[in-house]
């Protein structure tokens, strides 16, 4: 059995005065290509994964994608969520 999966990650420090964007490519639980916007441009781990983050780092289109995820992504999708679940922290059910 051969698995492929992306999962995409953002991590939030003090509401989202501080975001940061993971963006990570599994073939087989091994990750061989991720996209860190502290970093700012993909990194291959394997020969394949090497491949592919030269070529979506000289895409200008996909760089541009990746960098404003922190914006379009995590900080939308924190302002849509984020209420409901900072409320729920202190409840408790009965």
């Amino acid at each position: 059995v051969l698995q492929e999966m992306a999962q995409f990650e953002c991590y939030f420090t003090n509401g989202t005065e501080k975001v940061r964007y993971v963006d990570r490519y599994i073939y087989n639980r091994q990750t061989y290509l991720m996209f860190d916007s502290d970093v700012g441009h993909f990194v291959g781990f394997t020969p394949f994964g090497e491949f592919n983050a030269k070529r979506f780092n000289s895409d200008p289109v996909m760089m541009e994608n990746k960098r404003t995820a922190v914006d379009w992504l995590c900080r939308h999708n924190y302002e849509v969520s984020g209420p409901s679940i900072t409320e729920r922290r202190g409840e408790r059910r009965a």
